[in-house]
């Protein structure tokens, strides 16, 4: 059995988020995206940010803009 790695790089980040690794390196860039760890040159997500994202991210509505 595989234990999940608690730190995902971008593109195990991106398949779990159903994004493409590209999408999420511009989210990054824009400030769109889940926050994310940044040690030296490489880029790190958690499970727990990349869920607290998805939360964020849920709508009731075309017309609800998230501000609660």
């Amino acid at each position: 059995m595989h234990e999940q790695p608690s730190l995902l790089n971008t593109e195990q980040a991106a398949k779990r988020l159903g994004l493409s690794p590209r999408t999420l390196e511009r989210y990054r860039v824009t400030g769109q995206g889940p926050e994310f760890i940044k040690m030296g040159h490489a880029v790190r997500y958690t499970v727990l940010k990349l869920n607290e994202w998805i939360e964020g991210c849920s709508r009731r509505s075309t017309s609800d803009d998230g501000s609660r």
